[in-house]
């Protein structure tokens, strides 16, 4: 396979500047797994799991990696993304969750959500500087705005950006900028020298991965398009309502969040799911209580009528479920295409 170069790809060590987006309750190990495999970079979530579970989990993908992990040179190829109001939420949860991907040599850790995120990147810094074994954990940092680019750049050194568009799926700032006008505007302002800066929102094909190579983007994250893989914990309903999806489907809501209860989130994000009966209910002005007990009856019955699906707006650019590695390899060979057809637009008349 013949890489794309970038200054991702050079950080990573990778071939294709395609990332797998963590997403709490549908991605795993595995599939972050395959998706490195494949040439991208993959990211699993704990969410609100255990970090027994979480340790678990990364175990479970050790012999996919067999001259990696703990104690060894070369880390563990994915990372692990958490929510920052969550850890701050509990700090000794916190940090067993945070020791649980460090102990496991992960390559890179993702934050995203939190009001004091410099609190947690410090923390793994310091983990670093006392392992046994020496090793830099690739710190990933999600921004929705040039402000914040700046601060994680300026204040928390982040190694790498992730520009979060509007188009996002799951959880994201409500008065974020296309991803798009996002990724322009952080790069403008961006001293040369700054980390890599990646594109995420709605994306879903090769070709809208080049566009933004071409705009300066050092790589693109995917989430919803890995929903759709044999690896993802996602239900076959809900993977077939996402097949169904059309470009009108999704809604930005707090409705599900209301449902079950995850209220912590930071002022101004709420999430992009497919729009069902809960988002109905709950803009009709039907009793919360009602609408709690209909939507935990779904979860029972596995029933996207009502329970949540998360899907950014590139959903309806989806029609089939397919390996994370191919779907890898797949969006490689239409960058490469895209990219090798922009240079036909260049010459003398």
């Amino acid at each position: 396979m013949v890489g794309i170069n970038t200054s991702l790809t050079r950080l990573l060590g990778i071939r294709v500047p395609v990332v797998a987006a963590p997403m709490a309750g549908a991605s795993s190990a595995k599939l972050a797994a395959q998706v490195s495999l494949g040439g991208g970079f993959g990211f699993t979530a704990p969410g609100y799991e255990s970090a027994e579970t979480l340790r678990d989990d990364l175990t479970s993908i050790r012999a996919s990696f067999p001259n990696v992990g703990p104690g060894k040179t070369n880390p563990l190829p994915i990372g692990v993304g958490y929510l920052g109001w969550l850890l701050e939420a509990s700090p000794d949860t916190a940090s067993a969750l945070l020791d649980a991907a460090l102990d496991s040599n992960v390559q890179a850790v993702w934050f995203a959500f939190g009001n004091d995120l410099g609190r947690w990147i410090r923390y793994v810094r310091e983990a670093d500087a006392k392992a046994a074994t020496p090793r830099k954990t690739t710190i990933f940092i999600q921004t929705s705005s040039v402000q914040e680019a700046l601060t994680a750049v300026s204040e928390w050194k982040a190694d790498v950006l992730v520009a979060q568009g509007v188009e996002s799926g799951g959880h994201g700032s409500s008065s974020a900028p296309s991803v798009f006008s996002l990724v322009s505007a952080i790069i403008a302002n961006l001293p040369h020298d700054g980390p890599p800066v990646l594109a995420a929102g709605g994306l879903a094909t090769g070709s809208q991965v080049a566009a933004l190579l071409t705009l300066g983007a050092a790589g693109a994250v995917l989430g919803t398009r890995f929903l759709l893989t044999p690896e993802s914990r996602y239900s076959d309903a809900q993977k077939a309502a996402l097949i169904a999806a059309d470009s009108n489907s999704t809604v930005r809501t707090m409705a599900f969040d209301q449902a079950r209860g995850t209220l912590g989130w930071p002022r101004g994000i709420n999430g992009r799911a497919l729009r069902n009966k809960t988002v109905d209910d709950t803009e009709a002005g039907v009793h919360l209580q009602d609408v709690k007990d209909k939507f935990l009856e779904a979860i029972k019955n596995n029933d996207p009528a009502r329970m949540v699906v998360w899907a950014g707006e590139g959903v309806a650019l989806m029609s089939e479920v397919k390996g994370a590695k191919d779907i890898v390899q797949e969006l490689h060979m239409d960058i490469m295409q895209r990219l090798r057809a922009s240079q036909a637009l260049l010459g003398e008349n």
